[in-house]
């Protein structure tokens, strides 16, 4: 009887030991999404050759209306401006993890992205973006090949 008291004993302790130290454990953080401009674009999947602005966009998004208009005003003979509406083209929203919109990628003719925004973007952002894109060191501040500007909190 003995020997069973003590056996007893001992899972209990163990088991009590077990308990403190999965309480003191810390929890993993929650995974959160993250938020990125593609970094090549595959230029099969749009319209146009030669320098490309991709506008990721939803019909539900009602910042994306005011960045496809800024981004239309960029639309000649060099520069390709494609909307693309998840509604629409969801399969290319998910081929390059668009998770965020609106998402605006700018490209050259081999797909290699030189500039993205995410969120809302000024005219201003943007067309300097296109210029530096097109000619590297034109915009003062402009060394950066690839941006990447997210709303402020």
């Amino acid at each position: 009887m003995g020997r069973l008291l003590l056996a007893v004993a001992v899972v209990l302790a163990v088991a009590l030991v077990a308990e403190v130290v999965r309480r003191r454990r810390a929890a993993d953080p929650p995974t959160q999404p993250r938020h990125e401009v593609p970094a090549q674009l595959d230029r099969a999947d749009f319209d146009g050759d030669g320098w490309l602005v991709a506008v990721f966009t939803s019909e539900t998004c009602s910042t994306c209306a005011d960045v496809v208009r800024k981004a239309d005003v960029l639309r000649s003979d060099e520069v390709t401006v494609d909307t693309v509406t998840f509604q629409h083209r969801r399969d290319l929203h998910e081929r390059y993890a668009i998770d965020a919109v609106p998402c605006l990628v700018v490209a050259d003719a081999h797909g290699v992205v030189h500039a993205g925004f995410l969120g809302p973007v000024t005219a201003t952002d943007l067309w300097a973006a296109i210029a530096n894109a097109r000619e590297p060191g034109s915009i003062e501040g402009g060394g950066c090949d690839r941006h990447e500007h997210t709303p402020p909190n």
